[in-house]
């Protein structure tokens, strides 16, 4: 039957690929990727030939009404995006959604995603907590980061190498320079880094290293 997959991909190590999202890219009839080149690499990888289309936050919008034809055509498709799960601070969502409206069954395979290594990992409180995501990096940021003074769950934020200083920095201007921290770097490469500290602590670290890769904020909340 005819329907769309949601099929996480590894965030790093491609051996955290499971079974079941193995046989759900072999078995579909296309795959929509957000980025076809990085998709290329792990199916190449997997040794899966496929079909592979474009599917970014720049097409999404206008491609939709084709994908959805396709899939009430009878075609099955998987989305996924550069790496983790589809939807999850990546495309997803619109496509999703329109499934819904359109009476498309949609299944989500369960599998990797970054901010629950880096969550755990960060030895701060996890039985609640609130996934912020990317912040806006411009528009609505302050406002967002004051709305988030009284937050009593741990945060968690995915940030840019570039602006972490800055972010560290304007964490210290809301939460305070004593407030736990840990930066996660790399999560489940080989230089995978988390570092654990207080917000002023962690802008002393990272004032004397390199930094690159992928990276998740988990911030404590008000106590």
């Amino acid at each position: 039957m005819s329907k769309l997959y949601l099929v996480p991909t590894p965030i790093g190590n491609l051996e955290d690929i499971t079974l079941r999202a193995i046989r759900i890219l072999k078995e579909v009839d296309l795959i929509l990727a957000e980025d076809t080149i990085k998709t290329g690499i792990l199916l190449k990888h997997l040794k899966i030939e496929k079909t592979v289309f474009a599917h970014h936050k720049f097409n999404e919008h206008k491609a939709l009404p084709a994908i959805i034809e396709r899939i009430k055509g009878g075609e099955t498709i998987a989305l996924v995006s550069d790496a983790g799960t589809p939807g999850i601070s990546d495309p997803g969502f619109l496509i999703a959604r329109a499934c819904i409206e359109n009476e498309i069954e949609i299944e989500c395979l369960p599998g990797a995603t970054a901010f629950i290594p880096a969550l755990v990992n960060s030895g701060l409180p996890n039985d609640r907590f609130s996934f912020e995501g990317f912040l806006p990096q411009k528009k609505g940021r302050q406002k967002r980061l004051g709305e988030l003074a009284e937050e009593s769950k741990t945060m968690v934020f995915y940030e840019s190498p570039y602006r972490l200083l800055k972010t560290l920095g304007q964490f210290v201007e809301i939460f305070g320079e004593d407030r736990r921290a840990c930066v996660s770097r790399e999560l489940t490469k080989i230089h995978e880094e988390n570092i654990r500290g207080t917000l002023k602590e962690l802008i002393e670290y990272y004032n004397k290293s390199t930094l690159k890769g992928e990276i998740v904020v988990v911030v404590e909340g008000k106590r």
